[in-house]
């Protein structure tokens, strides 16, 4: 029987009603202008900033673009489904789409993991800081993130092209999420399961054992400090990094690696919810609010704007 292949998609987003989509529209909205203004303050103190010109910044301002790239990719389509729910994505952008979370989120994986090795280095080999970490190691590290994430995603996209789609066109998410795609193919997708869930393993397991060891080893470090200040400014940075390493590996998790039971799509949908709107919002304040030295270079920034 022949079928006629689907060429654009219907993005279900969230099944509330007119005044509650009205809502979420200025919320989300919101939340969405914060999280671009924070990672783009954040990237611009950075660069701005000569004593931001630091390994730990230089780390730092990729995880901004990370996250901001995060956010672009999949909030505006969401606002505007929360506007015309029945609005389709076309194929072409649903897959680019779809390619592009995997990117940004395998690339934050391993931002994470060089931004631990990094506050290993400092702590636990100060004096020899400057030679391990030298900007040539840096931008290797950094490139080496986007590159791996860039190819980790192209193994996933070459997979999931030649799938046919001529069934239902509509997608039970707010953006064109791996899993919820590939249940609309008209075709086995085994293969395609197995590997997100061995990507979601490799990618999210190993990272988090080798930061886990980073931080062991990093807290006993700490310990040993004989200087209270030494100590404290050592706990404020880890602990900074601890937090946005918390959010993202537990949503990360919780989503692709955990068991499934009871309305498991529903709370994967929040839980994605969180993982591309909320956790990008909240890495530049937990950086800004926690850290003296995000905090100077914005007062030093200020002012020399009011002076001039």
């Amino acid at each position: 029987m022949n079928q006629t292949l689907v060429k654009e998609f219907i993005l279900m987003g969230f099944p509330v009603g007119h005044d509650m989509r009205i809502f979420l529209f200025g919320l989300f909205s919101l939340l969405y202008a914060i999280t671009l203004m924070g990672n783009g303050v954040i990237f611009g103190l950075t660069c701005l900033d000569s004593r931001l010109r630091t390994p730990m910044y230089f780390f730092l301002s990729h995880l901004a673009i990370v996250d901001i790239s995060y956010a672009c990719n999949t909030v505006p389509q969401m606002l505007a489904n929360l506007l015309d729910p029945v609005r389709p994505i076309s194929y072409a952008g649903c897959i680019t789409q779809t390619f592009l979370f995997l990117t940004f989120a395998h690339t934050e994986c391993l931002l994470l993991v060089v931004m631990s090795y990094d506050r290993y280095v400092a702590i636990c080999h100060p004096l020899r800081y400057s030679a391990i970490m030298s900007w040539r190691v840096c931008i290797t590290l950094a490139l080496t993130s986007w590159v791996l994430g860039y190819l980790l995603a192209l193994v996933h996209l070459f997979l999931l092209l030649p799938l046919p789609f001529c069934g239902s066109q509509k997608i039970n998410h707010f953006f064109c999420e791996i899993i919820a795609v590939l249940k609309l193919a008209c075709a086995d997708t085994h293969i395609n399961e197995i590997l997100v869930l061995a990507g979601a393993a490799s990618v999210l397991v190993g990272p988090l054992s080798s930061i886990v060891i980073s931080y062991i080893r990093i807290i006993c470090a700490i310990l040993h400090m004989q200087s209270r200040e030494g100590r404290q400014k050592a706990f404020s940075t880890c602990s900074s990094h601890l937090c946005v390493v918390g959010l993202f590996y537990g949503t990360a998790i919780i989503m692709y690696i955990g068991p499934k039971h009871g309305d498991s799509k529903g709370q994967e949908k929040y839980l994605l919810l969180f993982h591309s709107l909320f956790n990008p919002m909240l890495n530049p304040l937990i950086y800004s609010l926690r850290n003296n030295e995000v905090k100077g270079a914005l007062k030093r920034l200020l002012g020399k704007e009011r002076s001039s």
